[in-house]
Order: structure tokens, then C-alpha cells, then sequence
């Protein structure tokens, strides 16, 4: 595939643009042709201040309002975007190409989730529930926090002491808030499949061994739209942080 254009990055639920580490720089050296921009969903970031919405389809305006005020698109813009997203990035991404499909050439998605195409259990493993509760609700402690999000998110990142701490410092300077934290979990809880298949051009991506969300889900949506599915037998949730030069190998070989 010829990889070039502008490229718009998409984190999930209560992670900001600096998650994803160094990815962006690895898929912009694989790409040379490729612009990537990274985006914060409001309540994330450097949008930290700002009320999460409840709903996708108002994450996803606000998203647009971004690139639209950098001039990547709307008038006077050149061409189209791509889109690489995860989690709750996905659910965004799809909604962008249901509302504003002629603005976008392609997509990669991945280990997200849909309300239809998944039972609760299999969008939220159960087995994290206490986790997840402690992390998002009682865990006043960021470092301890972190440490939770990369023991489920994280198979296989070796130094996962040393980025929690990094991470930790994240959440210091831009903290999600819990009452952002609850909205942004309503807004995914709730975000249904549109009624018609939103792209051509999309390309979905799973973690076998994703402990957050079920690698069916990801299944169903490539059974529903006849999208193309490829799996990392070992990576967990955050799989651009597991093993972002398999990404970058599987958007090579892709032929949408």
C-alpha cells in the first residue's frame, strides 16, 4: 500500500496523545510520505478542562473542529485523511466515516468495540472489573493508577516500571478527571453500529491475547462489514505499545 497523506492518530478511553509514545515517530520514519497528526478527545490531554461528551458522534465533531482549525481539512484543504485508532478511538473513527465518509481515504482500527457486535462482558472483560474499578474510581495515587492501566493493557512492553512513572506524569499535568472518566465509559457503553457499512477502505487489527476487550469483538465487525482482520498472537490491548513495528508491517502489506 502506498502510504502517504495526512494520517490522524486516535487514542481511547482516558488516554491522551502521548500514550502512544513513540509510535508516531516509528510509523512517520516507516512513512516518509505520510503526515501524522495526533489528536486529544475532550477530557484527555491537553483538552483535560473540557467536559467529555456523551456521546461518539460529539467526540467525533470535536475531533474535526481540530484538524478543521489546523487546516487539514474543510476549505482550502488538500485531499483526504486516514485514520489509525484504537479502543475507544475506533468507535470515533467509525462514526467519522458514517457522518463525513468523502473525508476520509482509509482507516486502521484497533481492538475496539461496538455495543451490537458485543455483550458488556466481551466489551469489558469481567475479570478486570475490580481493576478497572479501583483505577478509575478509588486509586487516588497516579503512579499506582498507571501501574494498573499497563498490567491489563501492556503483554509484552519490557520496562513497564519505568513508563508507568513517565505515564504517571501525564496524568499530573493533564489528569483526566473521574466524572470525565465516567462519561467517556457512558459514551462508549452506549455507541451502537451504524445501520449501513461506513467504509471500504478500513483495515481492522486485534490482539488475541487483549485482556480489556474480547478479540471477538473485533471478529464480529470483520464478519458484519466484510473488513479485513489481521491478529498479533501476543500483544495485549495497547498493541501500539506492545509491538508497533507489526502495525507499520501489516499497513504495508495491506491492499484495500
Amino acid at each position: 500500500m502506498e502510504v502517504s497523506g495526512h494520517w490522524v492518530f486516535l487514542r481511547g478511553l482516558v488516554r491522551q496523545q502521548k500514550h502512544w509514545e513513540r509510535f508516531p515517530q516509528l510509523f512517520a520514519e516507516a512513512f516518509p510520505k505520510a503526515q501524522v497528526h495526533t489528536l486529544d478527545l475532550p477530557g484527555n490531554g491537553i483538552l483535560c478542562d473540557r467536559p467529555s461528551p456523551l456521546s461518539v458522534q460529539r467526540m467525533m465533531e470535536v475531533a474535526r473542529s481540530q484538524l478543521a482549525a489546523q487546516g487539514v481539512i474543510g476549505s482550502g484543504a488538500d485531499g483526504t485523511i486516514n485514520l489509525l485508532a484504537i479502543s475507544l478511538g475506533g468507535m470515533v473513527a467509525i462514526e467519522w466515516m458514517h457522518r463525513h465518509r468523502h473525508e476520509v481515504a482509509c482507516a486502521v482500527i484497533i481492538n475496539s468495540s461496538l455495543r451490537d457486535v458485543g455483550s458488556l462482558f466481551d466489551r469489558l472483560q469481567p475479570a478486570n472489573y475490580p481493576a478497572i474499578l479501583k483505577t478509575m474510581l478509588l486509586e487516588r495515587n497516579h503512579l499506582s493508577r498507571e501501574k494498573l492501566i499497563l498490567d491489563i493493557s501492556s503483554n509484552l512492553y519490557p520496562h513497564k516500571t519505568e513508563l508507568a512513572q513517565k505515564w504517571a506524569g501525564y496524568a499530573r499535568t493533564h489528569p483526566t478527571s473521574m466524572k470525565n472518566s465516567l462519561r467517556q465509559l457512558l459514551a462508549a457503553a452506549r455507541y451502537r453500529a451504524p445501520g449501513r457499512r461506513p467504509h471500504d477502505r478500513v483495515l481492522l487489527l486485534n490482539s488475541a491475547h487483549d485482556r480489556l476487550v474480547n478479540p471477538a469483538c473485533s471478529e464480529r465487525i470483520a464478519q458484519r462489514w466484510q473488513w479485513p482482520l489481521r491478529t498479533h498472537a501476543r500483544a495485549g490491548h495497547d498493541l501500539p505499545l506492545d509491538d508497533g513495528q507489526w502495525i507499520i508491517q501489516q499497513v504495508r502489506e495491506w491492499q484495500p
